[in-house]
């Protein structure tokens, strides 16, 4: 049966596989993002090729008073959110606790935890309506092990990964499942933004091995989605092979 399906960052990377991956299978599809233009093509992409439903909601996940808006608008195009992805999060700079700048330090924490409560305040009290939902949280293997220089940007997944054990609670007497996914390095656009643009740099992050792709992960969240109303994954760590965890990397010229 089609669901609808509400991903946050949805213009690129894992959001993007995402859309594209539950579009494919017939699911009505709400994605949102900063970026309208990015988004208007997407829409335009996904009711073309997959002959689906795409609803588009810009806004910045960091403003509650958009997020609320921005919700409140959806809730007139659709009469419920099946699926929550809450994608959208971002690393900013890589420095030492005493040299961060305080900038980027707020811009992860706007995006990466307050952003994730916000969006989650307005969809939960539907899934709750419904006696039914399932929310996907999208962390890190940087909240299971803090790497060096990782510090704020590790703080604010080892807060995801808290917050999806309790909305787990929470939600747990509503039939509502919750499951976190924590992605080891993918190839996305996530060094770049680390990196604010330096595509040389971002690339070099990647060489040497096989990374993780978004698709990868497009395809666990869709797995997961699709298992009985009986099993729900709470808690999901995935790392390309070359990677054992957030610090421990092996290129293939250095194997054995």
């Amino acid at each position: 049966m089609a669901k609808t399906i509400l991903i946050t960052g949805a213009t690129s990377g894992f959001g993007l596989a995402i859309a594209h991956k539950f579009a494919e299978r017939g699911n009505t599809i709400c994605i949102t993002g900063r970026r309208l233009e990015r988004l208007e093509a997407l829409k335009t992409e996904l009711e073309k090729t997959e002959g689906v439903r795409a609803i588009i909601s810009c806004f910045d996940i960091r403003n509650r008073q958009e997020v609320e808006q921005a919700v409140a608008e959806i809730k007139k195009q659709i009469d419920r959110i099946d699926i929550l992805v809450n994608n959208a999060g971002l690393a900013s700079g890589l420095s030492t606790i005493q040299d961060g700048d305080v900038d980027d330090w707020e811009a992860m924490i706007d995006t990466n935890v307050k952003g994730l409560l916000y969006i989650t305040r307005q969809v939960a009290p539907m899934m709750i309506e419904q006696r039914s939902g399932h929310i996907f949280n999208i962390g890190s293997t940087a909240g299971k092990q803090v790497y060096k220089n990782g510090n704020v940007y590790c703080a604010t997944k080892f807060a995801v990964e808290a917050l999806n054990q309790a909305m787990r609670i929470d939600l747990l007497p509503y039939s509502i499942k919750v499951t976190a996914i924590n992605p080891g390095m993918a190839e996305t656009e996530f060094s770049l933004v680390r990196f604010k643009g330096d595509e040389e740099r971002a690339k070099n992050v990647y060489t040497g091995f096989q990374a993780l792709k978004a698709e990868d992960i497009a395809d666990i969240v869709y797995y997961c989605a699709g298992l009985p109303a009986h099993v729900c994954i709470n808690d999901l760590t995935v790392t390309c092979t070359s990677q054992a965890n957030s610090s421990n990397t092996i290129k293939d010229a250095d194997k054995p």
